[in-house]
């Protein structure tokens, strides 16, 4: 799983349903031997509280990251040119 976090805008690289299986599986397995008869309960229980987790941060994909990305980018150019226009508008007054 790959997640940034930037001050204004998260994203995470979708988290697939089998990387949930996968890390509820190895908490299950770390669970202690006298439980093991409840394993698959508790397996189920993290998939379910790590999914919820994950949808609480509020963070876009990937694509939206870089589509915002490349918008701030023109953007910063843009106003680099304006900024520039109107220096040279001030300097002929």
């Amino acid at each position: 799983m790959a997640l940034a976090f930037r001050a204004a805008l998260r994203y995470q690289t979708g988290m697939s349903e089998k990387t949930l299986q996968d890390l509820a599986r190895k908490l299950a397995d770390a669970v202690p031997e006298g439980l093991e008869s409840v394993r698959s309960d508790l397996e189920k229980s993290f998939r379910s509280v790590l999914q919820t987790g994950i949808d609480k941060l509020d963070l876009v994909t990937r694509e939206e990251f870089e589509v915002q990305q490349a918008v701030l980018k023109r953007t910063r150019e843009k106003l680099e040119t304006l900024e520039e226009r109107l220096k040279d508008y001030e300097e002929n007054l």
